[in-house]
């Protein structure tokens, strides 16, 4: 019995046969499993040209009209089997290992539907664009280097006052963003504010407190590192032998040492007792102060981190400034460039 077939160049061709097994391996879970399992050891002998030809019609005669696997083979090429190019098939095929498959059934016809190939058996854009750069030589990476580096050289050149300006800008603008994004690294997160009784202390204690701070030469320094765990640390070590303790923040800028005092007196537990107009705190222990286990509070920083903490906020504070001098930089340049412009049509 003969066998029509809407298209039937469509499995004449090795790439076809290629997605023809990989249909019949799919729909093998099918009644017609057995034809699919033939038709499967067919194909692996198959030949040539007009000996193929043949062959495929002698034994695709033996199956009947109705058979539902000889429906789905007469699906149009373009709808089952992809790619027409060998090395597209094995890499669609290799390419949907991962995804889900769906058996649509329209009548006597079979389709199978891919699912959503954009998971995690996928190369995305990104992956790709990253091995495409690994592979590059190490020559081209230098000449791409040096592309730039010509590039952003006759931008700083250039005879535009503008150009000048605005390279420069972008270029701060990107280091502004480098470093709040270096910046957040260092943020800690915010403890659960931690509820004491602060003793309430007299006017003459406090006088008391306050000269017999100021006599005593101990003290504990607050660099340009600011607050962190060591200075907490060395607090309580003064308070184990005194009552009081200076503390003294050189560097400050102005209304910072506030900031210092609120903040120290939240790690150390302790009573601001004075603040003086040299930068100086006097802290009191209280009358019933315990000496923590834990002297340096772990919700902050170490001396190494701060330091870099310290660093990056100078560098930030710097490029801040550059940035307004040249923005201030280009809005003369346009009022000037206005102005003369005004100054023509006027003559």
């Amino acid at each position: 019995m003969s066998v029509g077939f809407s298209d039937e160049s469509c499995i004449l061709c090795r790439e076809s046969l290629v997605g023809l097994k990989w249909l019949v391996k799919s729909i093998s879970t099918l009644p017609c499993s057995a034809e699919a399992t033939s038709i499967t050891r067919f194909t692996d002998r198959l030949g040539y040209g007009n000996e193929r030809k043949h062959l495929l019609g002698k034994f695709l005669s033996h199956f009947s009209c109705g058979s539902t696997l000889v429906n789905a083979l007469s699906v149009k090429r373009s709808c089952m089997f992809g790619p027409h190019n060998i090395s597209m098939i094995r890499g669609y095929a290799r390419d949907t290992t991962n995804a889900s498959i769906e058996l649509k059934t329209d009548g006597d016809v079979i389709r199978f539907n891919v699912g959503d190939q954009s998971r995690k058996g996928g190369f995305s854009k990104k992956r790709k664009e990253m091995a495409k750069r690994s592979d590059l030589s190490r020559k081209a990476k230098l000449n791409e280097l040096r592309f730039y580096r010509l590039k952003a050289k006759k931008k700083m050149n250039s005879p535009n006052p503008e150009v000048r300006i605005r390279y420069k800008l972008e270029k701060a603008k990107r280091k502004e963003a480098w470093l709040i994004e270096k910046l957040r690294k260092y943020e800690l997160p915010n403890a659960a504010p931690e509820t004491y009784d602060p003793e309430i202390l007299t006017e003459e204690e406090k006088f008391y407190l306050k000269r017999t701070g100021e006599k005593k030469k101990h003290y504990v320094p607050v660099g340009r590192r600011g607050v962190f765990g060591g200075v907490v640390l060395n607090m309580h070590l003064h308070w184990k032998n005194h009552e009081t303790v200076k503390v003294i923040c050189k560097p400050c800028k102005p209304g910072q040492v506030h900031q210092y005092a609120e903040e120290l007196a939240r790690l150390s537990k302790g009573i601001i007792i004075d603040i003086k107009p040299n930068n100086t705190i006097i802290f009191y222990r209280g009358k019933n102060y315990v000496q923590p286990d834990i002297m340096s509070p772990p919700e902050t920083l170490s001396k190494a981190k701060a330091l870099e903490k310290y660093r990056f906020e100078q560098s930030l504070e710097h490029t801040s400034q550059f940035i307004e001098k040249l923005e201030d930089e280009l809005e003369e340049f346009h009022e000037h460039i206005a102005r003369y412009k005004k100054e023509e049509n006027l003559t």
